[in-house]
C-alpha cells in the first residue's frame, strides 16, 4: 500500500493515518469538517489535500449511520481501489451499501477493538492499535485484492487480525463492549446526585467501573442506534441477574434462617459466575489470562517517582506485568500496584526495600 484515503479525521481516523503516515504511505485527510482534517494534518498524519487520482485504499471513519453513504460517495467516485469502514457495528452498513445499489465487491467492513474516552484528532496516537485485535468481516462477494489491502492496513497499524460473520461481530460487541458501557453509565448516574461525603469516598473500584462513562454521549447514542436489539438482548440478560440478586440481598435481612441461607447462595452464586466469567477475559497480548502477583508502593505526589520505581524494578531485573495506582483521598500521596509474575514479587520487594521504598503488605 503507497497511498491511502482516511474519510473522518476523529480518534479512529487520525489513529489510523498516524500509523501509515508513520510508515511511507502517502495519507490524504477528508473530513465534513475541513478544520479537523487540517488538525489531523498539522499533527502528521497526512495532508488534507485530495489525491490527484485513485488511491489504493479508502478508510471511512465516519459515525455509523453515515457510514453506507459515504462510502457509496466513495465507490461512485472511484476515489480508490479498495474501501473499508472502521464502525463499531457491520452488519447494517453492509446492509445498507448492497440497498443502495453498490456492488460490494471493493468493500470490507471491518472494526479495530480500541479506542479511548476521549474523541477528535486530538485523541488519535499512532500506536492505538498496537497489539489489538482488528476484526474483518468479508463475505463470498469480497476481492481477494480488498481482503489483501485490509490485511495490511492492519499489519502497518501493528493490530491482531480477526476474521469474523458480520452478525456475529455485532453480538459480540454487544456483549463485550457496548453493554458494558451503558452498565457503565447506569453506576455513574449513582453518583450524579450522591452526597459529597459519598463521592469523597471513591476509591480505585468505582474508578475502574466508571472509567468509560466519561466518552461522549452523542457518540455512543449513534453506536447504541445501530446495534440495539443485540445491546438489549445482552442487557435483558443483565437484568435478570440484577433482579435474582437484588431478591437474594432482600432475603439476606430476613429473620428466616432459611431465606438468609437462601440469599447468600445466591449471592455466592453470581459471584462465582462473576469469576469465571473475568477468568475468561484475555490477559497481555492477547493470551491466556495469568494471575499476577501485587506489589504495593507508597509513593508521593512527586514528578519522576514512577519512572523511579521503573527503573528500579529494572535495575533487580524484574518485568513490569501491568500497573495501576490508587490516589490517597485528601492526600498528594498514594499506592503504585506493581504486578509481576508471582515468583518475582519478592524480589521485587526486597529491592525497592533496599532502595527506600515503602512496601505495603
Amino acid at each position: 500500500m503507497r497511498t491511502a484515503l482516511v474519510i473522518g479525521t476523529g480518534l479512529i481516523g487520525t489513529s489510523a493515518a498516524l500509523a501509515l503516515a508513520g510508515r511511507g504511505v502517502t495519507v490524504h485527510l477528508s473530513d465534513h469538517d475541513p478544520s479537523r482534517a487540517r488538525t489531523a494534518a498539522a499533527l502528521g498524519a497526512g495532508t488534507d489535500e485530495p489525491p490527484e487520482g485513485p488511491v489504493d485504499l479508502a478508510i471511512v471513519a465516519v459515525p455509523p449511520r453515515h457510514v453506507a453513504a459515504t462510502l457509496a460517495g466513495a465507490i461512485r467516485a472511484g476515489a480508490a481501489r479498495g474501501y473499508l469502514d472502521v464502525a463499531s457495528v457491520k452488519d447494517g452498513p453492509r446492509r445498507e451499501l448492497a440497498a443502495l445499489g453498490i456492488d460490494t465487491a471493493a468493500y470490507i467492513g471491518t472494526h479495530p477493538m480500541a479506542g479511548k474516552e476521549r474523541s477528535g484528532p486530538l485523541a488519535g496516537t499512532a500506536d492505538l492499535f498496537e497489539g489489538r485485535p482488528w476484526v474483518l468481516t468479508p463475505t463470498r462477494e469480497t476481492d481477494t485484492e480488498v481482503l489483501n489491502l485490509a490485511l495490511e492496513l492492519v499489519s502497518l497499524c501493528r493490530a491482531l487480525p480477526v476474521v469474523m460473520d458480520a452478525e456475529a461481530h455485532d453480538r459480540a460487541v454487544a456483549l463485550v463492549s457496548h453493554t458494558p458501557h451503558l452498565i457503565s453509565s447506569m453506576v455513574a448516574a449513582r453518583l450524579e446526585a450522591a452526597d459529597e461525603s459519598a463521592v469523597r469516598l471513591c476509591g480505585q473500584g468505582i474508578r475502574d467501573v466508571t472509567r468509560i462513562a466519561a466518552s461522549d454521549p452523542a457518540m455512543w447514542v449513534e453506536i447504541l442506534s445501530a446495534n440495539a436489539g443485540p445491546v438489549a438482548e445482552v442487557l435483558a440478560a443483565v437484568a435478570a441477574d440484577l433482579d435474582e440478586t437484588v431478591e437474594a440481598l432482600r432475603a439476606l435481612q430476613s429473620a428466616d434462617e432459611a431465606k438468609r441461607s437462601g440469599g447468600a447462595a445466591g449471592i455466592e452464586d453470581v459471584l462465582r459466575r462473576g469469576n469465571a466469567g473475568r477468568g475468561r477475559v484475555p490477559g497481555k497480548h492477547g493470551a491466556a489470562p495469568t494471575a499476577y502477583e501485587v506489589v504495593a508502593v507508597q509513593i508521593s505526589d512527586r514528578p519522576g517517582e514512577l519512572a523511579r520505581i521503573f527503573a528500579d524494578a529494572g535495575r533487580a531485573g524484574v518485568n513490569v506485568e501491568d500497573v495501576r495506582i490508587e490516589h490517597a483521598t485528601g492526600q498528594q500521596a498514594g499506592l503504585v500496584l506493581v504486578m509481576v509474575e508471582p515468583a518475582a514479587a519478592p524480589v521485587l520487594a526486597a529491592a525497592l526495600r533496599e532502595r527506600g521504598w515503602s512496601i505495603r503488605q
